[in-house]
């Protein structure tokens, strides 16, 4: 079973789409949620600090919400895209996302957080549910897009994007799989990791611990070997039931060693992404 969405991903452009979401400065009578039910948010994801109010000033709501989430941007991204997934389920709790409710917040704010969602792997429905965008189904341009936002997700330390959510590949695995999809036309499901990555390093002309170093051979072949030794290292950690227990890691990694080995992965996927792009 897959863990429940309890965060999500935040920007500068989703921060401004949520914002936009609440704002009710050019609608009489207002609508919810109301200023209180914002703040009670914001103190459930640890940001209430950072809430303008806290400081005197008189702001409307749009303008508080954007004001946490932009500090939380820089601040505390963790708390931030708490904050974001408590904000989208506030506004569809009053019925933001219902055309026939008061609250209703507008067709255009909601294609406009779809957009900024979808940016993110993520997929926004009219109805305010929102799930992880299923990678089988996107063309390639947009598969390659919403794989490096999931790699530079990771290289923050985001553990949602170290096992893809609402898939059982993990992010390096997705990404071995769709340089030899792109640059094949073809890959094997049934092929064990350290094989599927190797395949996608040698397509990519990467060197692997199986390739013997050569006289004088160029410094970024060790470089190349490292990363896959790492790569191969880190997908031995990885829990192999699921993530139904909410760690993509074996119960004997620390955390410590769970951030670093999220960074890598990121680190790890992006690289190859950059090397695809070279070649096409």
């Amino acid at each position: 079973m897959l863990d429940p969405i309890t965060k999500l991903p935040l920007n500068d452009t989703i921060a401004v789409a949520i914002a936009k979401m609440i704002d009710d400065s050019q609608i009489v009578p207002k609508r919810e949620p109301s200023h209180y039910d914002i703040e009670c948010e914001f103190n459930r994801s640890g940001l209430s600090n950072a809430d303008p109010k806290q400081a005197g000033k008189v702001v409307g709501k749009a303008k508080r919400v954007r004001a946490v989430l932009t500090w939380s941007i820089d601040n505390n991204l963790i708390a931030g895209e708490k904050l974001v997934y408590l904000l989208l389920t506030l506004v569809k709790s009053v019925g933001g996302f219902r055309k026939e409710s008061p609250n209703f917040v507008g067709i255009e704010g909601i294609e406009n957080l779809k957009v900024a969602f979808k940016s993110e792997g993520y997929q926004l429905f009219s109805d305010g549910s929102i799930s992880s965008l299923v990678l089988d189904n996107l063309r390639n341009i947009e598969k390659h897009k919403v794989l490096r936002t999931y790699a530079e997700r990771a290289i923050k330390g985001a553990d949602d994007a170290a096992l893809l959510v609402g898939t059982s590949k993990d992010l390096m695995e997705a990404v071995s799989a769709f340089i030899l999809q792109s640059k094949l036309g073809h890959y094997s499901n049934q092929t064990n990791f350290p094989t599927l990555l190797g395949q996608a390093f040698i397509t990519l002309g990467l060197a692997t611990s199986e390739e013997v170093p050569k006289p004088n051979e160029p410094a970024q072949k060790r470089v190349e070997r490292a990363l896959y030794e790492l790569a191969c290292s880190i997908n031995k950690l990885r829990n192999k039931e699921g993530t139904g227990h909410g760690r993509p890691f074996l119960s004997m990694v620390s955390e410590d060693e769970a951030k670093m080995a999220i960074k890598s992965m990121g680190l790890i996927s992006e690289y190859l992404l950059s090397k695809l792009e070279e070649t096409e």
